[in-house]
């Protein structure tokens, strides 16, 4: 077998990794969505992280609209943005959410430590890997929204 047919068939595993983690990404984010901020009523209007949790979800839904040909300087520039609307939410609901906000920060990092590691050419495992942090945040992201969900409605 000559190596131009194996490295097309390295491409193509690598494009069923790059569109099985798209959908798996579009799924957490739609996920994400459901639990929205709306807008208040309240005379002195929602706390700041209402905002930057909006900033936040809206990062992570720009996860979903990657393609594959934005390849993985894409993906990193993504989760450069989702770290800084990371930390702008728990800088802003620390002190009321602990352990939301901690748990956000952890999978942010996560997340990032997994697609810096990334060749430009990676591998499904290593696809999988950033796929699987993908899904802690839009995890613990969700819980935050739920958890703050009175404060910012």
């Amino acid at each position: 077998m000559g190596l131009s047919a194996r490295s097309g068939r390295a491409r193509a595993r690598q494009g069923v990794a790059w569109a099985t983690a798209s959908l798996t990404l579009a799924a957490g984010a739609g996920v994400v969505a459901l639990a929205g901020c709306s807008s208040s009523s309240s005379s002195s209007g929602p706390p700041a992280y209402c905002a930057a949790r909006t900033n936040l979800e809206n990062s992570i839904k720009g996860l979903t609209s990657l393609k594959a040909s934005s390849g993985v300087s894409g993906l990193k520039s993504q989760v450069t943005v989702i770290e800084n609307n990371a930390s702008k939410l728990v800088d802003a609901a620390k002190g009321d959410f602990p352990s939301q906000t901690s748990a956000i920060t952890s999978s942010v990092n996560a997340l990032k430590s997994s697609v810096a590691a990334l060749p430009s050419s990676p591998s499904a495992a290593q696809v999988a890997t950033v796929t699987k942090d993908a899904g802690s945040v839009v995890s613990s992201v969700s819980a935050f929204m739920s958890a703050s969900s009175s404060k910012c409605s």
